[in-house]
């Protein structure tokens, strides 16, 4: 019995070194996480005002753009609606207003070209409605805007409006 003890003793020192050395360093892990949403952003502004200039009140099929700036994280997709503030429409036709006459100038609001397709405000986050599609690259993407006048029969003078961009996502 003795002898077995021996035995087991030997076997137990001899294993506890092998453990301890093979621990030596000790390690253990641990992961780095990030969970990232998807966002965009519209940049408009003075720059991207839509100006159809001087004319004359005979003036008539008039059509002018600019561009809005809009940045959406890569692979993103969204879809842009226009918002005139004047008028209840949601197919992009406004209604530039005066503050000194009480006429309107009536203009339509289009994608692609000056004769491309309306461009209103029915888009949503998975429905492009009437609005313009695209998809995020992690960069700014120049969209062009195009507006159109019929005519310019009016009280001379000075005509705005003001229009929302909605870039739903």
């Amino acid at each position: 019995m003795k002898k077995l003890s021996l035995i087991a003793a030997a076997t137990l020192a001899v294993t506890t070194s092998a453990v301890l050395a093979a621990t030596n360093p000790a390690t253990s892990t641990f992961q780095v996480l990030i969970t990232v949403n998807k966002a965009c952003s519209v940049v408009a502004g003075t720059a991207s005002n839509i100006d159809f200039g001087a004319v004359d009140s005979s003036a008539t099929n008039l059509s002018a753009s600019s561009n809005i700036s809009v940045t959406c994280s890569k692979t993103t997709p969204y879809n842009i609606g226009l918002q005139p503030s004047l008028g209840t429409s949601t197919t992009g036709a406004g209604v530039m207003s005066s503050v000194t006459t009480s006429d309107t100038v009536a203009y339509q609001l289009r994608s692609g070209s000056a004769t491309g397709p309306v461009w209103g405000s029915t888009a949503t986050a998975t429905d492009v409605g009437n609005g313009v599609a695209g998809t995020g690259t992690g960069v700014a993407q120049t969209i062009p805007v195009h507006a159109t006048v019929a005519n310019a029969n009016v009280t001379p003078g000075a005509y705005a409006d003001t229009v929302t961009v909605l870039v739903n996502y």
